[in-house]
């Protein structure tokens, strides 16, 4: 596919109000990332897939503005503003006079050789460092946004309502990334968890477990400097956000063992257990 003007325009250094002296570009199924060596800018992509919707020049300032503001509860000096892309006689710049045409996050780039993924893959992730990951987001999910809304997607309505979707959008794959027995077998212990432990969803709703949290935390979005900034939550769609914090944990727990890091999983399950004295996680980390 052909890049949009503005895109291009982004690829020339000059167009950037500080020394820059090379841009790489990098897409995501919804985004443009221009690393510049000091900055990234992120674009939207104006695409609609349904869960998310780029389509429209407003939605873009709205979800960027989004962006800024959820992910500051977590990378709150890697999140800087949002600047307008303007045109003036064919000549784009960051700001300034002109028509806006685009919209982009501007971020402070991060190292890549400290990404937890990339140290992952070099062994170089302690049970001290999952443990300092584990006591942030304990603080992080005891501050996270509660309310009568947000806790209804912990009802057990919500939560088949999400797993019959993904069931559903799995079914095109069946034989090519998972067997039919393999399907069978995730659905059946899905559905009979779900149903066994009612109560405990009703439980976790009544002690304020729901809560507005990262949604995307795996450990390509974690990167070990000072402060541990987690970077890149779902911006764009609520209901990827509002969830049991005890799905947040798995969901990163789940990517330690994909890495073929089980100890490390678990000791990262059991250092948040203890930092957020929630006792009750464990039953539903499965």
């Amino acid at each position: 596919m052909a890049l949009p003007s503005a895109v291009r325009a982004m690829l020339d250094p000059s167009m950037y109000p500080h020394v820059v002296t090379s841009v790489s570009l990098l897409q995501t199924q919804i985004s443009f990332i221009f690393l510049t060596g000091s900055y990234v800018y992120k674009v939207k992509k104006p695409v609609d897939l349904g869960y998310l919707d780029y389509t429209t020049l407003a939605k873009r300032e709205y979800f960027c503005h989004q962006e800024l503001k959820l992910n500051s509860r977590l990378s709150s000096d890697v999140y800087l503003e949002v600047v307008p892309i303007v045109r003036q006689d064919n000549h784009f710049s960051l700001g300034g006079i002109g028509e806006v045409v685009e919209y982009a996050v501007k971020m402070r780039q991060l190292p890549s050789d400290r990404m937890m993924d990339v140290l992952l893959s070099k062994d170089c992730v302690s049970q001290e460092m999952v443990e300092r990951l584990a006591a942030k987001l304990a603080g992080f999910h005891q501050r996270a946004q509660t309310n009568a809304e947000i806790a209804s997607y912990g009802s057990l309505n919500a939560i088949l309502a999400n797993t019959e979707e993904n069931f559903g959008q799995t079914l095109a794959y069946l034989g090519v990334s998972l067997s039919p027995e393999q399907y069978r077998n995730t659905r059946a212990y899905t559905d009979g968890f779900a149903v066994q432990n009612r109560e405990l969803f009703e439980e976790r709703k009544r002690a304020g477990k729901i809560r507005d949290c990262h949604g995307d935390l795996h450990t390509a979005h974690v990167c070990f400097v000072d402060g541990i900034p987690i970077f890149d939550c779902i911006e764009f769609n609520d209901r990827f956000r509002y969830c049991d914090v005890a799905s947040e944990i798995a969901f990163l727990a789940m990517d330690l063992d994909y890495h073929h890091h089980p100890q490390l999983s678990s000791q990262f399950v059991d250092a948040y257990v203890s930092a957020a004295q929630d006792k009750e996680l464990p039953r539903l980390v499965n």
